[in-house]
């Protein structure tokens, strides 16, 4: 197994198994048949993502402080309005299966919301339910701002295998020109709206952006909330990172803070600790069962998250794929 990560030590995985009443992990029965494959239960998640950005309308929800959520298009999306611009976080699916519908129904919104032209965009990651839209949102005349691996990202081809994918290069207008290597604060009308960069976690570029005066933090893909994460081992991505990203996360937040996950409703702190305990405790019986020699598929038959696939599997990635994915990173 792995040495265990730096911001939790055995004593604290300890803590967080005790309380989310996990004994030991399960064992694989002697002579059991290995599971269908991954691919064969779970179905394709970029194209469920653009199945349902296709179908479903745009949602909008007031947050606080002027920010408002939108939903429909992929990731969540975060909008500011503003005289000189808003300031908007991530740009979901501009076209999926065939049709410009999604890009429409976004614009739509954003015009409502008197958001139709946009100052800044911020990508959490280079991902195409949060980017697609990059290069219609810089013709209203945003600014594209990322971590440098994400640009990096976004200028190569990446075949993501769980989805039967290969991401190609996107046009330059499409690309961040304003790099975040660490952290950087933004100022729209009178906000301040702070972007961190992530260690590698969902992807290996990931950014946060906090609306400090609203106390609103976007999370992009380093939280799913009552969803299991999915994480890109071919950008970087792993199981451990996940965990500190969710320690960050904890870590900028107070009680009052509405936190947005990439996926998901809209949570608080609270949802951060539980979503952080699920990780710690999946990682924790994956890494046991693989230190003691069980094949991918013997895991996944073994059925490590078992206790969280009521709450968290239900969603894009079910238990058997994220089985695989913290199985890949331990």
């Amino acid at each position: 197994m792995k040495r265990e990560m730096n911001t939790l030590g055995k004593a604290a995985i300890a803590t967080v198994l005790a309380a989310c009443s996990l004994g030991a992990p399960p064992s694989l029965a002697s002579g059991s048949t290995p599971p269908p494959s991954v691919q064969e239960q779970q179905k394709n998640p970029y194209a469920v993502l653009n199945a349902a950005a296709a179908r479903d309308p745009i949602t909008v929800t007031p947050l606080r402080g002027g920010v408002y959520l939108l939903q429909g298009s992929g990731g969540n999306i975060g909008v500011l309005p503003s005289k000189d611009g808003a300031f908007m976080v991530d740009a979901g699916i501009a076209a999926a299966s065939g049709s410009r519908a999604p890009r429409q129904r976004l614009e739509n919104a954003l015009q409502k919301l008197g958001a139709s032209r946009i100052r800044y965009l911020v990508n959490t990651h280079y991902h195409w339910d949060h980017t697609d839209g990059n290069i219609w949102v810089h013709e209203h005349g945003a600014t594209i701002v990322a971590t440098p691996n994400t640009l990096r990202n976004l200028s190569k081809s990446i075949r993501v295998v769980e989805w039967a994918h290969t991401f190609t290069p996107v046009p330059a207008a499409a690309r961040p020109t304003v790099l975040v290597a660490s952290e950087k604060t933004f100022t729209v009308h009178g906000e301040q709206v702070r972007l961190r960069n992530y260690s590698p976690a969902h992807t290996d570029g990931d950014l946060s952006a906090y609306f400090t005066r609203a106390n609103v933090l976007f999370t992009g893909d380093t939280f799913w909330n009552d969803l299991y994460p999915f994480i890109d081992h071919e950008a970087g991505g792993g199981i451990d990172g996940m965990i500190r990203a969710a320690n960050q996360n904890i870590a900028m937040v107070d009680d009052s803070t509405i936190v947005v996950p990439g996926h998901g409703p809209v949570g608080r702190r609270a949802d951060l600790v539980e979503y952080r305990n699920m990780l710690v405790a999946i990682r924790h019986r994956v890494a046991d069962l693989k230190a003691r020699g069980l094949t991918v598929e013997q895991t996944i038959a073994a059925k490590p998250t078992q206790p969280f696939d009521a709450k968290w599997g239900q969603g894009i990635i079910g238990p058997d794929l994220f089985t695989k994915l913290v199985y890949g990173g331990v």
